[in-house]
């Protein structure tokens, strides 16, 4: 049986069920402290706060909101082929939902997760709230990826994860813009919004990531 996707990760992925060990608990806590302190000390130097990011090693050094508004931590995919998503429900290309869930239910067993990022900033195309995002991809795709809460992913205001992903692969130009991250958190490559989920191009280079 499919479990909604506010329930924030997965629950397919045998991460869930991975003992941690003893302390491990902490390390959320000292990576949020460690953050913040970055950005306050980038606020007193005038500096932008998103311009934190871009020392970031890999993946795993960010936390994001979950749609269901716990916080999603991207620590918890190491090991994990990632392809990170900005969706949107009003979008021309919003069809792609359902080659992205072909994608997780074909390649979820071998190590690959879809992350979903809504983002209202192109377009105006995903005006609506968290609750109505999750009610909208339930009944109309049967989404059960990991989805974020919505959040800008380019300009000024951009989350400090797309912010680092702009760094090394440019900013998203529309909707459904994707990266492809590899097991060690590191950026492989970008791919357009025409770049279909079931395109040769981003299966070819999902198979060749989930082989390393």
């Amino acid at each position: 049986m499919k479990q909604s996707i506010a329930s924030g990760v997965n629950p397919d992925d045998a991460l869930s069920s991975r003992r941690a060990p003893a302390g491990s608990e902490l390390v959320p806590s000292l990576r949020r402290a460690r953050m913040g302190a970055m950005k306050f000390l980038m606020t007193l130097l005038g500096i932008g706060v998103t311009q934190a990011a871009v020392s970031a090693a890999n993946l795993y050094e960010f936390e994001i909101d979950g749609i269901n508004g716990k916080k999603l931590d991207l620590n918890d995919f190491k090991g994990k082929v990632v392809l990170v998503v900005n969706v949107a429900s009003k979008c021309g290309f919003t069809k792609q939902y359902n080659g992205l869930q072909a994608l997780h239910e074909e390649f979820k067993n071998q190590g690959l997760v879809i992350l979903g990022v809504p983002s209202n900033d192109f377009g105006r195309q995903e005006p609506g709230t968290d609750a109505e995002i999750i009610k909208f991809c339930d009944s109309k795709f049967g989404v059960s990826f990991p989805m974020t809460t919505k959040v800008p992913v380019k300009g000024d205001k951009a989350h400090p994860l797309y912010v680092w992903l702009a760094q090394s692969k440019g900013a998203p130009k529309w909707n459904f813009h994707k990266y492809l991250i590899n097991r060690d958190g590191e950026i492989v490559e970008a791919f357009s919004s025409k770049d279909s989920p079931n395109s040769a191009k981003l299966r070819e280079a999902i198979k060749a990531a989930l082989q390393q």
